[in-house]
């Protein structure tokens, strides 16, 4: 499918780029699949340093949790964010942080739409 229109909202140049290569060899039933399971499955920046935010006012971890490092969250949670530093990293490198997550729901979403059709 030569139309690799990623309109997802929020979605950042290197976000789009990354689809496009990642998607190369689905067919357009796969890339429908793909784009309906990822819209449903990835992270905006936005909302991911909003949870930072959140994470360093409210409940240390919350960003971690969210994108399933269940982990690191509880991790953060009983060392309050590692003293507040490990939250301000976060902060910092939420687009890291976001672009992260999205690759490896993308590729989960690539594995499951090569199954489907």
């Amino acid at each position: 499918m030569e139309n690799n229109n990623f309109a997802f909202p929020g979605v950042t140049f290197e976000e789009m780029t990354f689809l496009q290569q990642a998607v190369t060899g689905l067919t357009e039933n796969q890339m429908r699949t793909f784009q309906m399971m990822y819209s449903g499955k990835r992270k905006k920046e936005s909302d991911v340093q909003l949870y930072c935010i959140l994470g360093i006012l409210l409940c240390p971890g919350l960003q971690r949790f969210i994108l399933g490092q269940i982990g690191m969250g509880i991790l953060y949670l009983f060392t309050w964010g590692l003293c507040i530093i490990g939250s301000i990293v976060d902060i910092v490198n939420y687009k890291k942080l976001t672009f992260e997550y999205n690759k490896e729901k993308a590729f989960e979403c690539y594995q499951m739409a090569k199954m489907a059709a």
